[in-house]
């Protein structure tokens, strides 16, 4: 991935609500990134559509589809720490811990 790439996905992350990815999970375009990813990582190679990286991360349960159980726990907690980025059709979010 060039710099310029990596630059454009940086600066499209951002922290955000839960409330402003419900309507995404509804629609069942909420992809979960798990903590130990790189966020930017995972949406380049979404970008990329580097298939063959991404079934592994499927695969492996870094990379799945919002559940029902993920969003109550979102909804309930309303965690400051949900980070976004939209790579067409999905949003990816990661929950963060302390880095």
């Amino acid at each position: 991935m060039s710099d310029e790439a990596y630059a454009a996905i940086v600066g499209a992350t951002g922290n955000i609500e839960w409330k402003t990815l419900e309507p995404h999970f509804a629609r069942g375009d909420l992809l979960v990134v798990a903590p130990e990813l790189d966020l930017v990582e995972v949406a380049a190679a979404m970008m990329e559509d580097d298939s063959e990286q991404i079934k592994i991360w499927m695969d492996g349960q870094h990379l799945r589809v919002a559940t029902d159980a993920q969003a109550g726990d979102w909804a309930e907690r309303d965690p400051d720490s949900l980070w976004a980025v939209v790579i067409r059709p999905w949003v990816l979010v990661q929950e963060r811990g302390d880095r």
